[in-house]
């Protein structure tokens, strides 16, 4: 019988006009330290090793529209980030170049749009994992 192969999740992808320009700004939310850069291509990832975050340019990059509508390019994903204080948390995404969105579903969770336009969630855990 032939073994499974393994797989191990390395990181998310995220397309954008100009990956270094969106790489700084998650640098600067996370403060995690550039793993990988040449052109068009930035990775950065915590110090410990686990899978971090990957930038592309994407010369047609189309901003997602969110909440989703027929007519516009739709999200196809989002990143959910916890943080420890989200009042201070979305003051410091604003000041990277974070913009709010108009909507908020629910108490307790800010959707920011990232420089590119890619919708996140900054939360507070409430319950343990």
């Amino acid at each position: 019988m032939k073994p499974q192969p393994r797989f191990t999740l390395a990181a998310t992808t995220l397309d954008a006009p100009d990956a270094h320009e969106l790489a700084q700004f998650y640098q600067g939310l996370l403060g995690w330290p550039i793993r990988k850069e040449e052109p068009g291509w930035v990775e950065i990832a915590p110090p410990d090793g686990s899978p971090g975050l990957s930038f592309q340019t994407e010369p047609l990059f189309t901003r997602p529209r969110w909440p989703s509508t027929q007519s516009e390019q739709q999200m196809m994903m989002h990143l959910d980030i916890e943080v420890n204080d989200l009042s201070s948390a979305v003051e410091q995404a604003l000041a990277l170049g974070a913009t709010a969105t108009d909507f908020q579903p629910q108490a307790g969770v800010r959707v920011l749009y990232d420089p590119a336009g890619h919708p996140f969630c900054l939360f507070v855990r409430t319950q343990p994992l």
